[in-house]
């Protein structure tokens, strides 16, 4: 059994498309899905699928590419997303200076919303982070230092130092399709680091296709590929990676449970 532990279901063209999108998913052993969220306003359609499909569970979040139409969220805003039995954690969220969609004093001010609501909440942080590795870091070893809470860097491509920094507050890294990429060896190699214990998979559909698939849309199934060269980076069988992930994200995700 494989979990995609981030996943869009919502988003075109999967969402037209689901009921082959899981059958095709359970072909190749993928059997629970995390269906990410990006604004609130998308979280009734993100329930109606957990609703339709089983083990389907879903986020409630801010991505920070929409920071600034929840720019006045407050913590009680976020707390109150997540009562719905299938929202198991906070997310995604985090700092994007890549795009810089918002400005980076609004990003800030939105992701301290969603780490006080994980923290009110007991439910796991989905962090995005891109380009903003101090400032992430920053965050969460400052909030942690004042209340712990649990949580995990999804879709991890950035450097060494944030992944440990963030394994040192009890964070889970997720491998993506980008592990497979010709050019993503320094990526692997810091895999080959993180303990296995603190691992999970995903795909982020609909983007990052790994390797064959890569230039396609994405979509759960190919979790397969992206488990299997973890699996080949930890000397491990994807048997056992399957297992070992899988386990994870329950220990994490544990209202899915």
């Amino acid at each position: 059994m494989l979990v995609d532990s981030h996943c869009h279901l919502s988003s075109e063209p999967v969402y037209d498309d689901l009921e082959n999108v899981f059958a095709r998913a359970k072909q190749n052993g993928v059997s629970a899905f995390l269906n990410a969220g990006s604004k609130f306003d998308e979280l009734d359609v993100q329930l109606a699928i957990s609703e339709r499909y089983k083990n389907v569970w879903t986020l409630a979040g801010v991505h920070p590419h929409d920071a600034l139409s929840y720019q006045n969220v407050s913590t009680q805003d976020v707390v109150s997303q997540t009562k719905n039995a299938k929202v198991v954690g906070i997310g995604e969220c985090g700092l994007d200076y890549f795009y810089d969609f918002a400005p980076k004093d609004v990003q800030k001010s939105v992701f301290l919303k969603m780490i006080e609501a994980a923290q009110i909440s007991a439910l796991p942080l989905v962090v995005h982070t891109r380009d903003a590795d101090d400032d992430t870091i920053s965050m969460l070893q400052e909030a942690y230092k004042q209340k712990a809470f649990k949580g995990v860097i999804h879709c991890f491509s950035s450097s060494e130092r944030l992944a440990f920094e963030a394994l040192d507050i009890g964070f889970y890294i997720s491998a993506s399709g980008m592990i497979t990429f010709k050019n993503a060896q320094a990526l692997r190699d810091i895999f080959k680091k993180i303990p296995l214990d603190r691992l999970l998979v995903e795909t982020d559909t609909p983007y990052l296709a790994p390797v064959p698939v890569r230039g396609k849309t994405n979509e759960p199934a190919n979790v397969f590929y992206t488990a299997q060269v973890l699996a080949d980076i930890k000397g491990l069988d994807l048997n056992q990676i399957s297992a070992i992930t899988t386990k994870n994200f329950f220990d994490l995700f544990d209202k899915a449970k």
